[in-house]
């Protein structure tokens, strides 16, 4: 049974920065590429970041490109996302998601992933 486990939300100031993990159990981590999702409150779940099972190839959403950073560290099973320069529209709860197949690519397609962790809330005040 795979399970990914976020951690690292919290609330913080408009400008600040917050490092998100997800630590993965129970299926070869390094070997499939991982993503970072968002959903804030009445709004469909978007996707923010992936990465490849390498950690060579990352994508970003435009709203976070130049913010986020998208970066894994196999020996470890663990995802991370530095978020800086947060501004309040980031304040949603952030999911780490794995394709259901083993797709080492990065994967742009949210219905193409399967499984999900519990998700961490992140809060930006103005």
């Amino acid at each position: 049974q795979v399970q990914l486990v976020e951690s690292g939300g919290g609330l913080v100031q408009a400008g600040g920065s917050l490092r998100l993990s997800c630590a993965a159990s129970g299926r070869t981590f390094s070997t499939y590429a991982m993503g970072w999702f968002r959903q804030a409150p009445g709004k469909e779940r978007e996707y923010v970041a992936g990465i490849d099972w390498s950690g060579g190839s990352t994508y970003y959403a435009d709203s976070v490109k130049g913010r986020f950073t998208i970066s894994r560290v196999n020996a470890k099973n663990t995802l991370y996302l530095q978020m800086n320069s947060l501004k309040p529209e980031d304040t949603a709860v952030y999911y780490c998601a794995a394709p259901s197949t083993g797709i080492g690519s990065v994967v742009r397609v949210k219905s193409l992933y399967g499984l999900w962790g519990p998700g961490t809330q992140v809060t930006v005040s103005s």
